[in-house]
């Protein structure tokens, strides 16, 4: 088989991109909802919030079951399930006449949807590469940055044309034909096309996917443990710009197609950071570039603590974007590197736990502080805070290891 044939595992990565671009730019999308559902159905803003905790809560968590799911039955079925539901759930929010039942359609739908399809799709990616994980790995979850960029205004757009409600329908119907028709092309295992990592033509002795930690051994390991603690306490501040980013700059007096502009700031940023970082990730040690996320982050939410303009929250935006894609685009490959291909998605899905439980937290925490005080500079600041203690616990763990 000639060498310069096109390598399947890049096909495998569209598929992932597309998977993490329409379940998370829905996602994202959700600030630009805010207002309309909040108006309509005359709830506060921590309330209106719950509803994206909730949904980034159960996509987190749920990896915790669909990692171990895909090992056992394959990517490609969770992937394709997945984007079903979030096509559903977007459909059955735009026919809600209650915020209940937007809690029911939106943040189950994309919760669950994204659950079952985000980690299945990144795992079988880490699968298919060993010299370029970081970089495949950054161009699989690029989709989340690109669907930030995308969604929000397109959703933004939808809104001020033809209402929320249909809005939801048109995104709902794209999930649908998009989501599910990329992830038909997901494959598990390089040897299933007669293949090993990174292209080569004869498949691995032994197999790639048969190496690595059973998953009791793995949670057990001090650098599990501080990767997941670092995770979640950084988790507690990452997200609250995608919920209050739009919210707090229509408080400043900004309007409102510019507010939503800063979140696909926060996408261009993050697809920079996913595209180009991988690649960086991999020259200077996987683990050292993923300490210099969290201090970056930390940094990144400083700017927001100060910035009172549209220019200033547009640096923010993109910095942290950047910061924030290459923390998501290396965390699949640390895993593997860690603890090999055996079990990658279920160890992903469990360190993921700790991401939902920050951005349960988080989103809602911040909004219902700024319903008490009328101010975000508290949850900005604790979400500084938040991501130098998790720097510091990765440090810890490095040097132990």
């Amino acid at each position: 088989m000639p060498s310069s044939r096109f390598f399947y595992g890049w096909l495998v990565v569209a598929a992932a991109f597309a998977v993490t671009f329409v379940g998370f730019g829905c996602a994202y999308a959700f600030s630009a909802f805010m207002e309309s559902l909040q108006r309509d159905f005359g709830a506060s803003r921590g309330s209106v919030s719950l509803v994206f905790a909730f949904a980034g809560f159960l996509y987190f968590a749920l990896g915790i079951i669909s990692g171990p799911l895909a090992d056992c039955w394959g990517a490609r079925l969770l992937a394709i399930f997945g984007m079903v539901l979030v096509g559903l759930g977007l459909i059955l929010a735009s026919f809600a006449r209650t915020i209940t039942e937007v809690y029911a359609a939106y943040s189950l739908g994309i919760g669950v949807g994204v659950g079952a399809a985000y980690v299945p799709a990144v795992g079988a990616v880490q699968r298919w590469f060993v010299r370029r994980r970081g970089f495949a790995s950054g161009l699989a979850v690029s989709g989340i940055g690109v669907g930030t960029l995308v969604m929000p205004p397109l959703a933004a757009l939808l809104i001020s044309s033809f209402g929320w409600r249909q809005a939801y329908l048109v995104l709902g119907i794209v999930a649908l034909i998009v989501g599910v028709g990329m992830a038909l092309f997901i494959v598990d295992d390089p040897k299933d096309r007669g293949l090993s990592p990174d292209g080569e033509t004869a498949p691995a002795k032994g197999g790639h996917v048969a190496q690595g930690f059973a998953v009791a051994d793995a949670v057990r390991t001090p650098q599990f443990l501080g990767l997941y603690a670092a995770c979640l306490i950084c988790a507690f501040g990452v997200f609250v710009p995608f919920v209050h980013l739009v919210p707090y700059a229509l408080d400043r007096g900004i309007d409102a197609s510019s507010a939503v502009l800063l979140i696909g700031a926060i996408g261009v940023g993050s697809t920079a950071g996913r595209f180009f970082l991988g690649g960086l990730a991999d020259r200077m040690g996987r683990q050292s570039f993923l300490l210099a996320t969290f201090i970056a982050m930390a940094a990144t939410l400083a700017i927001w603590a100060v910035a009172t303009s549209f220019w200033p929250l547009a640096l923010f935006a993109l910095l942290f974007g950047a910061a924030y894609g290459g923390w998501v685009a290396i965390l699949p490959a640390v895993v593997m590197d860690h603890f090999g291909g055996r079990n990658v998605s279920s160890l992903i899905g469990i360190l993921y736990t700790s991401v939902a439980f920050g951005t349960l937290i988080g989103p809602s925490a911040a909004g219902f502080i700024f319903d008490i005080n009328h101010s975000y500079l508290l949850p900005i600041l604790a979400s500084v805070a938040a991501n130098v203690v998790a720097a510091f616990v990765a440090w810890s763990v490095s040097k132990r290891g």
